[in-house]
């Protein structure tokens, strides 16, 4: 459109002065002809604040008249994206809710849904991110195994999953893939390492998932302590919530005492998981780190998408909070109360400097 009205400008600049001078006094003295004239020629960008914003709009289009041409603008608003589980009291997924039954609310103001659907069609794609530094050699070959039937077990041909490795330095042993093979080859390539970069591994794997399409999930099996990374926490939660990610983060603790725990760091990897609208687990065997994956599979088969254009934002923060709540007057649930909703805190609609 930019484009567009420098030519206009240019083209009027080689006009004779007279003529110039004619449609200055035509326009001010209203005459219809040279008002339709003027209509086709683009407004400026400032004047784009006044096209209505979708949903409402869907033709994008601005008209000064009944008779006069249309003149269409391009509006950028992104449909906001939140992948939203509902679990029961005792932890059980709920899939059975209608799209009336949820209210959505960013930075405390009401919006409207634009899309619902129940998400078990939606191709998935999935980081599997396996901590291999010395405080976790113990279980290494455990989380391997629940890893490998984890995939077994879920993957399906529109799906893949990347597999990583973190240590003091982070890699990317397959590429996205629904190629059992391919998959468990990279997991016999699994070789321990030191230290823990697990900031750096959260932004590289989200990072990996950032142009994916459909679901996007990370699974991270750590003790939860990072020694090593460059990332910044804030860096690295950012990173996710700009790429969609769902974390769910599985974390291995001693199986007698808390000896050599890093209280701190399974803190940060709480809030990691919630703030992305994941789920953490604690392991200490082979039998919970099937459950925990268990979980993970039932959840991811029972997700809602919930989309909805954002209203004009009134804060100077380029940060947006989202809030999804199950209405207290649904029918569709015998007692809404008890429902526990997760999702993503919310979105950036900056990109980091």
């Amino acid at each position: 459109m930019s484009l567009n009205f420098r030519l206009s400008r240019a083209a009027s600049a080689q006009l004779p002065a007279l003529v110039l001078r004619l449609i200055l006094t035509c326009v001010l003295a209203g005459l219809p002809a040279f008002g339709q004239a003027q209509s086709s020629v683009p407004r400026p960008p400032s004047s784009m604040s006044s096209v209505p914003r979708p949903p409402d709009t869907q033709n994008q289009q601005s008209t000064n008249s009944d008779d006069q041409p249309t003149t269409t603008f391009k509006v950028n608003v992104k449909l906001v994206n939140v992948f939203t589980t509902v679990t029961d009291s005792g932890g059980s997924p709920v899939s059975s809710l209608k799209q009336d039954d949820f209210q959505v609310f960013e930075d405390g103001v009401p919006q409207q849904i634009a899309v619902f659907h129940r998400e078990s069609e939606l191709p998935l794609s999935i980081v599997v991110a396996i901590d291999t530094s010395l405080s976790t050699r113990g279980d290494l070959k455990l989380e391997l195994e629940s890893a490998r039937r984890f995939a077994h077990a879920i993957l399906r041909p529109i799906d893949g999953l990347s597999l990583f490795q973190f240590s003091e330095i982070v890699d990317q042993l397959t590429p996205f893939t629904a190629d059992m093979k391919t998959i468990d080859r990279g997991i016999s390539r699994v070789h321990p390492g030191a230290a823990t970069a697990l900031y750096d591994t959260l932004y590289l794997g989200s990072d990996a998932l950032l142009e994916r399409r459909g679901r996007k999930v990370m699974v991270m099996i750590t003790d939860g302590g990072d020694t090593v990374s460059k990332t910044s926490y804030q860096e690295a939660i950012r990173e996710a919530q700009q790429a969609e990610v769902i974390l769910y983060s599985i974390i291995i603790v001693p199986i007698e005492n808390s000896a050599g725990r890093d209280i701190g760091g399974e803190h940060a990897l709480i809030q990691l998981s919630r703030d992305t609208g994941g789920k953490y687990f604690y392991a200490s065997g082979l039998e919970q780190l099937d459950a925990a994956f268990r979980q993970i599979s039932d959840e991811l088969r029972t997700q809602y998408l919930i989309a909805y254009y954002p209203s004009r934002r009134i804060a100077d923060s380029d940060y947006r909070r989202i809030e999804i709540k199950v209405n207290p007057a649904s029918k569709d649930y015998p007692d809404p109360a008890e429902l526990v909703v997760r999702h993503r805190s919310g979105y950036y609609t900056m990109p980091p400097k």
